[in-house]
C-alpha cells in the first residue's frame, strides 16, 4: 500500500481512538475520507501556484472549489 495512504490511516486512527467532542464521535472512516480530500485539495493549491495564466487560475479554483462541494468539505 502507497506509504501516504498508511500516513493518512494512522492520522484517522489517532484522531478517532481519542474520545469523541460534543458527543458526535467521528469515525475512522469519517476521518480517513477527510484527510485524503484535503490532501487533493493540496494538490490543487500547488497546481494553483504554478499556473501561468489566468484562465490556468480560474480553471484550478473551480476544480478545488467543485472538489469541495462534491465532498461537502471547507
Amino acid at each position: 500500500m502507497n506509504e501516504l495512504i498508511l500516513k493518512l490511516a494512522e492520522q484517522a486512527w489517532d484522531a478517532t481512538a481519542v474520545s469523541p467532542d460534543f458527543g458526535h464521535p467521528v469515525s475512522f472512516a469519517e476521518k480517513f475520507s477527510e484527510l485524503i480530500v484535503a490532501e487533493c485539495l493540496g494538490i490543487v493549491d500547488d497546481a494553483e501556484r504554478g499556473g501561468s495564466n489566468e484562465i490556468w487560475d480560474n480553471a484550478v479554483k473551480f476544480i478545488r472549489r467543485d472538489l469541495q462541494e462534491h465532498f461537502g468539505v471547507e
